[in-house]
């Protein structure tokens, strides 16, 4: 739970930092200009649009699901969204790492 906390600051920090992108569009865009170094999907994003996603991704970011619903995300983004991009390469590992950190615990 203490890492769901701290991954949803994590991704409040790169909305403050100007370096978040949100929105199915906007995300995909990110990816194709290379501007984008991590993917993140909502826990309960569609598994079409999580396919999608994966796809226009291949070779050109990673692309992870994170444990938080749109709604836990609403605090970050002010409206319910699914697909986030990170452009920055820090940002983007501290993310990874607390997504990690989950994974561990709830393995």
């Amino acid at each position: 739970m203490e890492n769901k906390q701290k991954l949803l600051s994590a991704v409040s920090l790169c909305r403050k930092a100007g370096k978040l992108v949100m929105g199915f569009d906007a995300v995909q865009e990110s990816v194709y200009s290379g501007k984008a170094y991590l993917v993140l999907l909502a826990a309960d994003v569609s598994d079409g649009t999580a396919k999608r996603m994966t796809r226009a991704c291949e070779d050109m970011a990673e692309c992870l699901r994170m444990p938080l619903t749109q709604i836990e995300l609403c605090p970050v983004s002010y409206k319910k969204v699914g697909v986030y991009s990170i452009l920055d390469e820090n940002l983007a590992n501290l993310c990874k790492q607390y997504l990690a950190q989950e994974k561990e615990e709830n393995e």
